[in-house]
Order: C-alpha cells, then structure tokens, then sequence
C-alpha cells in the first residue's frame, strides 16, 4: 500500500532526516518527494510505501504525528487511495 505523508512547521535544520529517519526505522520506503521553503515555512510531501511497515498504518500515524509535536511539525499520514478521492475533483 502507498500513502501519502505531508510535513509542514518553521524551517529549520535536520527536517529531512528526522522524518526520514523515523520511517526507515518503521521499513517505510520513500518512493518520490517534494520539498520546499516558503520564506521561514518549511512544507514537504512524499509518496512512500507502507506494505513493509512494522506497525499498523494506525500506529504509523500515530508515531508521526507525536514525533511532528515533539518538533514543533504537522506530519500527517494518508492512505494514497483516500488522499486522492478527496482532492478529485
């Protein structure tokens, strides 16, 4: 299953590898993304794929979630499926 995990706070350094990082350790694989910094907002997008997860999609949410407030980031998570359903227009 691919889903969609988006990234968005204050810029600053280590952004990247700290999401990145925190899916790897999942055995979340990125497949594309996109990044960029709009004055001080720091805003990033990636397709990853999630069949490899070692949690629930649930779980993997959760984890993301918690680890963006730690950091003063929203990072959420969507399924590729519901992502896209929802911006069809």
């Amino acid at each position: 299953m691919r889903a969609i995990v988006t990234v968005i706070g204050k810029d600053r350094v280590g952004i990247i590898a700290e999401v990145c990082a925190l899916l790897a350790a999942q055995g979340v694989n990125i497949l594309d993304i996109s990044q960029t910094v709009l004055r001080e907002y720091f805003s990033m997008i990636m397709l990853v794929d999630v069949s490899a997860c070692r949690v629930s999609f649930v779980e993997l949410g959760k984890l993301l979630s918690d680890a963006g407030a730690e950091s003063g980031l929203s990072i959420r998570a969507q399924r590729e499926d519901i992502f896209n359903a929802m911006y069809r227009i």
